[in-house]
């Protein structure tokens, strides 16, 4: 398997081409074979997945890379992280790497499905396919399965819900790979359903919005719906995991216009965004900070007119001290550091506002280099 594999060459640029006698069956999914001359597919075969893939194939059970590395792969992106999906129950994975003398930790995931292996130093996170049988916005209770299609069908986004084979077959249920290349975010199936599953999936469509459109503004009217008739599920969803997303979605494209839209679509309230939020200081700042990767709260301070608002965020996301502190100082000075804005040393007010915030010995150990 892996002579055939290895045995390829890879380039530069990521190319998908129909496989060999591939076909689209009436529940199947659409067969392409990835040829990839990049290095980032290449590097993924190390000798601790290699030595998973043999147990794995030795006892006839398939292993497919999954959800987001497919997605980052195929955008000619390195993964961050990799996980890996199986025909395989957590029991027969158990008995494998028991067998094979393989270390098995975190064992929390286990009743969701999910075995964490430890081979050549490198852990391996893989899932029993699975299917929701009851959920709550939040959580859900899984039933495993072996048909790959129907794992594919619980997931949120067309653009995460792709299986990379180890032979490279891209296996593609629900045209996650055309979304991928016209760049469009479509939850997979009816977006009420695939919101109801898990609310935080509302704030996930409008981080990958942010990672994978060019232009702001092309939505589809159903998922529009769908979000601001479900918006108030948010307020079921845990502080730490919202926070999570608005991090990384603050940190992508079209923030200005996202953030817009969730105080448009009523999503605001529940995430604990102030009901009257400074847009358009919002807007302006998110201008002034193109390409200079700020914080996250630096943006988000822009929509606070007073630091309750920063203490209000605090009780509904649980930020960091850091967080909250940056954003109280924010709130507090920033009317006194724009007056000179405009004056032909625009950093000077912060300089003096440093300066005279610690005594002047404070600086007198500083090197070159901290200053």
């Amino acid at each position: 398997m892996w002579s055939r594999l290895l045995s390829r060459h890879w380039g530069p640029a990521l190319r998908l081409l129909p496989a060999a006698g591939s076909r689209v069956a009436p529940r199947g999914p659409r067969f392409l074979t990835m040829k990839c001359e990049s290095p980032d597919f290449q590097a993924l075969f190390t000798p601790g997945l290699r030595s998973v893939a043999e147990l794995f194939e030795k006892e006839k059970y398939e292993l497919r890379i999954a959800g987001g590395a497919v997605r980052d792969l195929l955008s000619g992106e390195k993964p961050q992280d990799v996980d890996f999906a199986t025909t395989a129950t957590p029991a027969e994975m158990k008995e494998i790497f028991q067998s094979a003398g393989v270390r098995m930790i975190n064992n929390k995931g286990e009743k969701h499905g999910t075995i964490t292996a430890r081979v050549h130093e490198q852990n391996f996170e893989i899932t029993t396919l699975r299917i929701d049988v009851v959920t709550d916005g939040r959580h859900a209770e899984v039933e495993f399965t072996t048909d790959w299609e129907k794992d594919a069908e619980r997931r949120d986004l067309t653009i995460n819900s792709m299986f990379l084979g180890l032979d490279g077959t891209l296996y593609d249920y629900f045209s996650g790979y055309k979304d991928l290349k016209n760049k469009k975010v479509r939850f997979v199936g009816n977006p009420n359903q695939r919101i109801q599953e898990d609310y935080l999936r509302i704030l996930r469509y409008f981080r990958f919005y942010g990672k994978i459109v060019e232009k702001p503004g092309e939505h589809e009217t159903n998922t529009l719906e769908a979000i601001k008739t479900n918006a108030k599920g948010l307020a079921r969803i845990s502080g730490e995991r919202i926070w999570v997303e608005l991090k990384k979605l603050l940190a992508g494209k079209h923030v200005n216009h996202l953030v817009r839209l969730m105080y448009k679509l009523d999503v605001a309230p529940y995430i604990g965004f102030p009901v009257n939020g400074s847009l358009e200081e919002f807007d302006t700042v998110c201008k002034n900070v193109q390409n200079l990767f700020p914080k996250p709260m630096t943006i988000l301070s822009s929509l606070f007119k007073v630091q309750d608002d920063v203490t209000k965020l605090d009780l509904r996301l649980k930020i960091s001290k850091e967080e909250k502190n940056l954003g109280l100082f924010i709130v507090k000075y920033r009317k006194d550091l724009i007056k000179e804005v405009d004056s032909l040393e625009p950093l000077k007010p912060y300089q003096n506002f440093i300066i005279d915030q610690y005594p002047s010995d404070s600086f007198t150990n500083l090197t070159a280099a901290e200053c």
